[in-house]
């Protein structure tokens, strides 16, 4: 770890899909140029600043608003941006807030929004923080430090019930029940505190044969812990309507996922401003059904063999993209 914490930052972080991404945006960043404004752009998810870094390079007159929740992530995307820090606005909050985040920055709307999803490079790789399975450490799973709930008090306090629910649904782990049977045994006697001790009970409490068809046998336990923890999907289903209304016409926004509970809240709600309102049987379509947004993208687009070659934490990514073509009415 202390060679991590002296390596540049962008030696540490290899952005999915970055070329892709910065491709996608650029269009509803050169509409705001053709209507005579300065270029916005939001990094709803800022984590390490590589995408951030490409689009500023980019584009000469952009301005950036970098959101993270994690303090230390800011922190370090903070100094790989200090040659851009005239154009940049990094803030503490969490990406549901970006409504509130522009207009405390007296920015009416932005023209290129980004979401990087699901659990950061830093995150990962920072193995104090519990992320991990791979690694013995506290087990902690909290993206802004300061929030109160750690993976050990879920682990130590949630009913059989509760934990059988968040560990089907958010990890959509089959074997759900056997594992909170060992968790609940294993915690009356001696209560949770680092994720090795929760990686061992799950692996004796699964049949030996799921690792080798399943991957390791405690990573879907982990991401269902991660996203309770953050409260990932509760904020996903607030944060892509509200990244949407912020966006201006001809705007662009872009979405990268990383599980299928992810990229179903944001297909769900680009598909739903990307079709018209009108009843069935109406002859003529009037303006205020017409849809908001036109999709970009045709499903969703993956990283090719190449880049996943290069960046084996791409090879689970799924990019969505859409393009406002009208102002609520």
């Amino acid at each position: 770890m202390a060679e991590d914490a002296v390596r540049p930052t962008s030696e540490r972080h290899v952005p999915v899909l970055l070329e892709r991404c910065v491709g996608l945006l650029e269009p509803g960043i050169e509409a705001a140029r053709k209507g005579g404004r300065t270029p916005v752009a939001v990094d709803a998810t800022l984590g390490m600043g590589g995408h951030s870094e490409a689009l500023l390079s980019r584009f000469p007159d952009l301005h950036l608003v970098g959101i993270d929740r994690d303090t230390q992530a800011l922190e370090l995307a903070g100094r790989r941006l200090q040659p851009f820090a005239a154009r940049t606005d990094l803030v503490h909050a969490v990406y549901d807030e970006i409504p509130e985040v522009l207009e405390d920055l007296g920015i009416e709307s932005a023209d290129a929004v980004l979401m990087d999803l699901g659990v950061s490079s830093l995150q990962l790789d920072e193995h104090e923080r519990g992320f991990a399975y791979s690694f013995d450490a506290p087990l902690d799973m909290r993206m802004n430090g300061e929030d109160p709930v750690t993976a050990a008090e879920i682990a130590n306090t949630y009913s059989f019930e509760d934990l059988v629910r968040i560990i089907r649904r958010y990890g959509e782990e089959k074997f759900a029940p056997r594992i909170v049977r060992a968790v609940v045994a294993r915690r009356e006697k001696r209560p949770f505190e680092r994720s090795g001790d929760l990686v061992e009970v799950i692996r004796d409490a699964v049949p030996a044969a799921y690792g080798k068809t399943g991957g390791h046998p405690a990573k879907r336990t982990f991401q269902a812990l991660r996203i309770e923890v953050n409260r990932e999907l509760s904020v996903l289903e607030a944060a892509v309507p509200n990244a949407l209304d912020s966006i201006s016409l001809g705007g662009r926004f872009a979405a990268m996922s990383y599980h299928s509970l992810e990229d179903a809240i944001v297909k769900r709600e680009i598909t739903a401003r990307s079709v018209s309102t009108a009843p069935k049987g109406l002859p003529v379509e009037l303006e205020e059904h017409k849809p908001q947004f036109a999709r970009i993208t045709r499903g969703t687009e993956k990283p090719s063999s190449q880049e996943i070659s290069e960046n084996s934490r791409a090879a689970s990514a799924r990019l969505r993209a859409a393009e406002r073509i009208k102002l609520r009415t």
